[in-house]
């Protein structure tokens, strides 16, 4: 079985509410993309974000969740581990990458119903926990 990591975050942006993008591909979900040669796993999802949305962000340090799971790709199955880190941005303005068809800023309840995976529904669900514990702003160290 081919094994694969990839890494993201959970964006949001606080205005009167807090708020999280999603991104549109053949599912909803956050930016992620996989880790190149040399990359932590904080520099990838950074510069996944940036390059999937546009978007410069601060990861919040204290927060770091995996999702694992297993999909076929021309019928053979693939582990795929997705690590996530929770990510500010100052800028609502993202713009949409060639790999997605649509993006979407959405408040908590919102963005859970429009989340296709529970994976992503419990990442989600934890993120928005530790913003309600009142996280600091801290950069997360690389």
């Amino acid at each position: 079985m081919t094994i694969e990591k990839s890494a993201g975050a959970v964006v949001f942006y606080r205005g009167t509410q807090i708020e999280y993008l999603l991104l549109l591909a053949s599912y909803w979900g956050f930016p992620k993309g996989h880790i190149e040669p040399g990359e932590d796993e904080h520099t990838a999802a950074r510069r996944e974000v940036r390059e999937e949305s546009g978007l410069t962000v601060t990861l919040l340090a204290g927060f770091r969740q995996v999702d694992t799971y297993v999909f076929l790709r021309r019928g053979e199955p693939v582990q795929k581990q997705s690590v996530y880190f929770l990510a500010e941005t100052q800028d609502r303005n993202a713009r949409l990458s060639w790999e997605h068809t649509a993006l979407v800023w959405l408040p908590f309840e919102q963005a859970l119903a429009r989340l296709d995976y529970e994976g992503g529904r419990a990442i989600l669900r934890q993120a928005h926990a530790f913003l309600n514990r009142g996280a600091v702003n801290v950069a997360a160290d690389d």
